[in-house]
């Protein structure tokens, strides 16, 4: 498994290691675990920490903004 996108976020562009993020639901796997962050743009993450170390292995796009959800 590896990173979607390089070792930034291609939104704001903060490294991908770089506060702020927020965690926003963390998950044990028999592998490791599972980290749900939001970055300080906005954007969604999956995180994956096992052996092999940690990293994103999807990512969303921040919220536009105005936009309203129902």
């Amino acid at each position: 498994m590896t990173s979607t996108t390089g070792p930034a976020c291609p939104h704001c562009g903060r490294p991908d290691g770089a506060e702020p993020f927020q965690v926003v639901s963390r998950h044990t796997t028999t592998g490791g675990s599972t980290v749900w962050t939001r970055c300080g743009c906005g954007s969604l993450q999956v995180r994956v920490t096992d052996a092999c170390g940690t990293r994103i292995v999807s990512r969303g796009r921040p919220p536009v903004s105005g936009s309203s959800r129902a």
